[in-house]
């Protein structure tokens, strides 16, 4: 925390409200303290849009894709990711490095503004209210980041006296070196602050009115990380019913696929794939392109000058000619490739080549006749690798409603949710509705479609390690094709390699305790 805390005293020495008097006004290092930052409810406003602009999830999208089973490696590849495609993880992990950085930074800023905000009285009821949902959004940011933190480096985040995270609720000194926290500490800062940004928050007030409002903390945003949390949890009964909060008062419905053509190779008409400058016909991929909300409840803004989580699949462009390192692994592509599903279009870009014989292949004619390339972020005019990060999805809410039934040994109150999901997403007729046997085919068939449905958007790391013994899934589930040419092929669940090492940087500076297995 040590190596933190200076980097966070540097950056406080910029202030995001000043004028451009500071460029031949010459000031003394710190003048611009917090008395002269926050002045205003307006210089609030403009902080707190600092603050979301470093939230993020694209590191746990990277990690995740490329660590578990979701991504192969590409015929362009020249050897990136490879390391950690052989599951080797130490604490110079640049992407857990940056997960952690990353957060406790948006944190940080979270802590300055609540800080700062003591120093302002709002004139009138319009500035209260303005007043009060800027430090609502503050504290839903402060509690967002504490969960994605727990979720990746606590080892149990089910057991509130196990070892958590180091917990900021507050700025700390620069010199202040602070120690992990219990998962219980971390959860109960982090249900104080939804509970406060709940009671507060405004959705007319909004950082920018340029933006779309679902990409900014909302009362849904807040069901929606309260039914996550829950569930990771394990506390089924108020899992449920924040996602019911979500499925029934949001307004959202699950997007529809539309109508789709396909020719006779297999492959959609070009109205359906559209580009990064022009909408799909089809709601579900006009939805993942960034042209319309959709069912989207929170989205994380991609704007130009951010890098671009496209960039972690291709070197220029999202198509076969623009160098694809990463493909979509054949085994996400084998669950997707029936007829009616949406996804096979919506992933797959039309130039990739698709080959049905790709088993009879030797591996580096594998790599060459099979090129599965991504089209899950195919970017947006001016920025074709930027799109937009779904944090969260209603798609997401009916898998957890569908896990608390199974909990509640509702079987088929669990096939009822994961088929609305696939009837949502079939262009050709609504499915058969799943029967489950027992929980472990309802939990095996949960997973399987949160794997599918929610591919290369952050989640199967962690839904391997939550849910994978109660379907019977042990290990990674990667194609045999797919890591023919590498020595390790799977990684069992149980690994320690399943929470993420606290980053050597942050021990050197704040020697706190390491996880297990580092």
């Amino acid at each position: 925390m040590k190596k933190i805390i200076l980097i966070f005293t540097l950056l406080t020495a910029i202030s995001v409200v000043n004028s451009c008097r500071d460029a031949y006004e010459i000031v003394q290092d710190g003048e611009f303290s917090e008395s002269a930052t926050f002045q205003s409810v307006n210089d609030m406003q403009k902080f707190l849009n600092n603050t979301y602009d470093r939230v993020s999830i694209y590191n746990e999208i990277a990690f995740t894709s490329i660590f578990t089973d979701e991504l192969g490696i590409g015929s362009q590849n020249g050897g990136q990711n490879v390391s950690l495609y052989n599951f080797v993880v130490t604490s110079q992990n640049g992407y857990a490095s940056s997960m952690w950085l990353g957060h406790y930074s948006a944190i940080n800023s979270a802590n300055r503004l609540i800080a700062g905000a003591k120093l302002i009285t709002p004139n009138g009821t319009a500035e209260q209210q303005a007043y009060n949902s800027i430090l609502a959004q503050a504290y839903a940011i402060r509690a967002f980041s504490h969960f994605q933190l727990l979720s990746y480096f606590a080892p149990n985040i089910k057991d509130n006296g196990s070892l958590g995270v180091i917990l900021m609720d507050r700025v700390p000194a620069a010199n202040e070196k602070l120690p992990r926290s219990t998962v219980g500490e971390v959860f109960s800062l982090i249900e104080s602050d939804l509970n406060f940004a709940y009671a507060n928050i405004d959705p007319v007030k909004l950082p920018s009115t340029a933006s779309a409002s679902y990409k900014f903390v909302s009362k849904t945003f807040i069901d929606a990380l309260r039914a996550r949390m829950y569930l990771y949890r394990g506390n089924y009964t108020l899992a449920e019913q924040y996602a019911d909060n979500v499925i029934n008062n949001s307004g959202l419905t699950l997007t529809p696929a539309g109508t789709v053509t396909v020719n006779s190779a297999g492959v959609a008409n070009a109205a359906f794939y559209g580009s990064y400058t022009t909408a799909s016909t089809s709601p579900y991929k006009s939805m993942l392109q960034d042209f319309s909300r959709g069912e989207v409840i929170m989205a994380l803004d991609r704007p130009v000058g951010k890098a671009g989580i496209a960039s972690e699949f291709y070197f220029n462009r999202t198509n076969f000619l623009g160098g694809p390192y990463m493909d979509l692994g054949r085994a996400v592509y084998n669950l997707i490739n029936v007829p009616g599903d949406v996804r096979k279009h919506a992933y797959i870009d039309p130039t990739a080549k698709i080959d049905a014989n790709y088993q009879t292949y030797s591996f580096p004619q594998y790599l060459l006749n099979d090129v599965l390339c991504i089209d899950k972020y195919s970017g947006k005019s001016g920025a074709e690798l930027n799109s937009d990060l779904k944090v969260f999805r209603l798609s997401e809410m009916y898998f957890i409603k569908a896990e608390c039934r199974v909990a509640a040994n509702d079987l088929p109150g669990a096939a009822a949710r994961i088929k609305a999901v696939r009837d949502a997403r079939n262009y050709l007729a609504p499915v058969t509705l799943p029967v489950y046997a027992n929980a472990t085919q309802a939990w095996n068939d949960i997973l399987k479609e949160r794997r599918v449905e929610l591919a290369l958007e952050g989640h199967r790391y962690l839904d391997l390690k939550r849910i994978g013994a109660l379907a019977g899934v042990t290990k990674t589930e990667r194609d045999p094709k797919d890591v023919e040419g590498y020595t390790n092929k799977e990684l069992n669940i149980t690994d320690s390699r399943f929470t993420l090492p606290i980053p050597a940087d942050e021990i050197n500076g704040n020697p706190i305790q390491q996880n297990p297995g580092y």
